[in-house]
């Protein structure tokens, strides 16, 4: 009699671990597909972010956009780009992909980065409001593709992927 009621406990102690064992797995298993889904939706919104600003940008850079620029009530010495109705467009999509891209990432260093390169794109903006877009300064641009190449940098840390060297 002792031993059967051994043998049953030893079965049922079995089918017990048996039972956490495959929670256990599962719970991995989806841990891993929630972490996959984010990093797929972190990609599509800074690669949005991305594409929209690389649009702005080169609407900026047509010799047809119609831009104001003011002096920015709170940056002294800055200011900030006004467009018609043409650019507008442009600038609401920038905007868009720009606080899509903060609802997702993670990690502060990945939203400074972005923060810099909106604020480089639209110093191209304000500079291309107040001269041609051949007499942009060099500098100008120079700092609008360090930004995109740090914020590039920034969302591949925040993908687990190494940073890229700056490219020519």
């Amino acid at each position: 009699m002792t031993v059967t009621v051994i043998t049953g406990l030893v079965a049922l102690a079995g089918v017990a671990l048996g039972g956490l064992l495959t929670l256990r797995n599962q719970d991995r298993a989806w841990q891993r597909e929630h972490q996959r889904q984010w990093r797929d939706i972190r990609l599509t919104m800074c690669n949005e972010f991305l594409a929209a600003n690389r649009r702005y940008v080169a609407y900026v850079l047509d010799p047809r956009a119609s831009i104001t620029a003011i002096p920015h009530p709170r940056e002294p010495g800055s200011l900030m780009p006004f467009f018609d109705e043409t650019g507008r467009p442009y600038k609401e999509a920038l905007e868009a992909g720009f606080t899509a891209m903060r609802l997702v990432v993670e990690r502060p260093e990945t939203v400074r980065a972005g923060v810099t390169f909106v604020n480089r794109a639209r110093e191209v903006a304000a500079a291309r409001a107040t001269r041609s877009e051949a007499d942009i300064p060099s500098e100008t641009f120079d700092s609008l593709w360090k930004a995109e190449q740090d914020f590039i940098n920034a969302v591949r840390g925040e993908l687990g992927l190494a940073s890229m060297a700056r490219q020519p």
